[in-house]
């Protein structure tokens, strides 16, 4: 597990960049955190380190958004889903096994079917901070996530 400060959104944003400059075709990338934690903030990181250049919106209402980068980036947002089950008229499966990087946000609320190799990341308010800070944890799951993990850990500590 690593653990990381975000001071400012900047830094929310900064820390997406530096995963999704160690992510591969296939990944799936699980988020989780309250309302206003900065979830897509985050995401639009990983979509700037994956040279997407449009303004990343959370797809609440459309359930997922597909983004054409160095890698594509399929971006959900299961907010809105009453059950596991909506998640099959999406697609779902063919997007988390398929040819981009997927990004779920709200995932706790889709655990049953969450891919087994994924990397897992939790965005808190930091209370002993300002409001714009943020605590984020990230867990790696499965052999390819443990080398992202790796690659993560090594660029963070500038090694």
């Amino acid at each position: 597990m690593l653990k990381f400060h975000a001071g400012s959104v900047q830094e929310t944003v900064e820390l997406g960049i530096k995963l999704g400059k160690v992510l591969h075709r296939g990944d799936n990338i699980c988020l989780t955190g309250d309302l206003g934690t900065g979830k897509t903030a985050f995401t639009g990181g990983i979509a700037r380190a994956l040279g997407i250049g449009e303004y990343i919106t959370s797809p609440t209402f459309t359930i997922v958004n597909e983004y054409e980068g160095k890698h594509p980036l399929y971006h959900f947002d299961v907010y809105r889903i009453g059950d596991a089950d909506e998640m099959f008229e999406t697609g779902y499966y063919e997007y988390i096994s398929g040819e981009g990087i997927t990004v779920i946000e709200w995932a706790d609320l889709i655990k049953g079917i969450l891919p087994d190799e994924r990397i897992d990341v939790n965005i808190q308010k930091d209370s002993t901070q300002d409001t714009d800070s943020r605590l984020i944890t990230m867990e790696f799951f499965g052999e390819r996530a443990a080398e992202c993990e790796r690659r993560l850990s090594n660029e963070s500590t500038g090694n």
